[in-house]
């Protein structure tokens, strides 16, 4: 179980860095239509805290006292997805495409969280 939630983390912090350059570079409304609610200060600032937040997952493999890290981070990501995917619904967009692959990342998080707190702890 250990090494399914290692794999499943470094998957997590490589998936969350790609998405802060992704932000970096491109405004919510270019991604997706249904998130252009979110202000281009508040889309950089996620970029920003996505990286910050990819650190977390892989940080704890180094440094063991920082193992909390890992939970908060991947709820971080969690919420995140969420948010997308009430914003999304909220457009009237109809694609549930994008609804399927938040709620996949979503749910993937939060097995880590959980695995982390209450399964698997470091």
């Amino acid at each position: 179980m250990n090494m399914l939630l290692w794999v499943l983390q470094i998957l997590l912090a490589l998936h969350t860095a790609m998405g802060a350059v992704w932000k970096f570079s491109h405004s919510a409304e270019q991604t997706m239509p249904s998130l252009k609610a979110i202000p281009s200060g508040v889309w950089l600032a996620m970029g920003i805290a996505e990286m910050v937040i990819s650190v977390c997952l892989v940080l704890p493999a180094f440094y063991r006292p920082l193992s909390f890290l890992i939970p908060v981070a991947a709820v971080c990501i969690a919420a995140e997805m969420v948010i997308f995917c009430v914003l999304h619904l909220r457009s009237g967009a109809t694609a549930s495409g994008p609804l399927a692959y938040w709620l996949v990342v979503a749910a993937l998080c939060l097995l880590v969280a959980s695995g982390r707190i209450w399964i698997r702890p470091l």
